[in-house]
């Protein structure tokens, strides 16, 4: 007996129109999205690898040889990635102070926190600022395979190696990932009771709680691109974290809420200049360990206050 088809199987015959090319390449497009975003750490770049993934396959002079399209578009989207972090890393060597990745904001959780995209809650900024440290073809091997599922024998044709080659490369990925994320990480509602006495804290003005709050050696990083003026890093020193915020956000002009950021409770703040600054929270066994705070406009378009 022989089951139903997929929505993702060819029509019958093997041959796929265009209209049917479309509706799994739209049923797949906030996945592909995913891939891409958490490879480049660009929403931006993202769409340009899914659109670019789309052209390949309207060119096809016979998709039908495709037995599994979601899985080719998989792979064609993280290979694109993939060239695309490669080119990208160029850039961020110019880059002006410290680079972070570009943040997904939503308003509420009950809201889709990326309406463009469909990204595993494990993607965190935390997981996205880790993965900096990797090599491409680590971050693409450790994110296709395990947060996206893509087997070994496909992530090697993307990033060119053997399936026993790229074990390894997901394996020394995985280990730094572990080595770099919070041991202890909160619940989220853990994480907005957190953020939210974190914001008292600064608009109050209130030093000792907002040390309460953060870990000792907390760090503060701030991503203004040489557009708008930031931060740039603050390492260790809770003291002198907490003074650096209190500074910016008790000013009675700067307007604060609280809103999901990669999937996790965060902030959107507006300064008396209109500058939007999103921020993300590292949380560890109770306390703030970092902080990283993107100013840069380039990567905030859609974000509203």
């Amino acid at each position: 007996m022989t089951g139903a088809p997929r929505n993702d199987d060819p029509p019958a015959g093997g041959r796929w129109a265009q209209e049917d090319l479309a509706r799994v390449f739209e049923a797949e497009r906030p996945r592909l999205l995913g891939v891409a975003y958490a490879t480049t750490g660009s929403l931006a770049e993202a769409e340009d690898c899914v659109q670019d993934a789309w052209l390949r396959l309207r060119r096809l002079e016979d998709p039908s040889v495709i037995r599994d399209l979601p899985a080719w578009l998989t792979t064609t989207v993280g290979r694109l990635a993939l060239d695309a972090l490669g080119s990208a890393r160029v850039r961020r060597e110019r880059y002006v102070g410290p680079w972070l990745p570009e943040p997904l904001v939503g308003t509420a959780r009950e809201d889709d926190p990326a309406d463009r995209v469909t990204l595993d809650e494990s993607v965190s900024m935390a997981l996205l600022v880790v993965l900096e440290r990797l090599s491409p073809a680590e971050r693409t091997a450790f994110l296709l395979h395990d947060v996206f599922g893509v087997p070994f024998d496909e992530v090697a044709d993307v990033v060119g190696r053997t399936p026993v080659a790229v074990r390894r490369l997901a394996s020394r990925a995985r280990k730094h990932v572990e080595d770099g994320l919070p041991r202890f990480p909160p619940t989220y509602d853990e994480q907005r009771e957190l953020v939210a006495a974190f914001t008292a804290a600064c608009q109050g003005g209130d030093l000792d709680r907002l040390l309460s709050v953060l870990d000792p050696a907390v760090t503060l990083r701030g991503d203004g691109g040489g557009k708008v003026p930031a931060v740039g890093r603050i390492e260790g020193g809770a003291d002198r974290v907490a003074r650096t915020l209190v500074g910016f956000t008790a000013h009675p002009a700067v307007d604060v809420r609280i809103a999901d950021v990669n999937g996790a409770p965060g902030l959107v703040l507006r300064d008396p200049a209109g500058v939007l600054t999103v921020m993300a929270f590292t949380v560890d066994a109770g306390r703030i360990t970092a902080i990283d705070a993107i100013r840069n406009p380039d990567k905030l378009p859609g974000v509203r206050f």
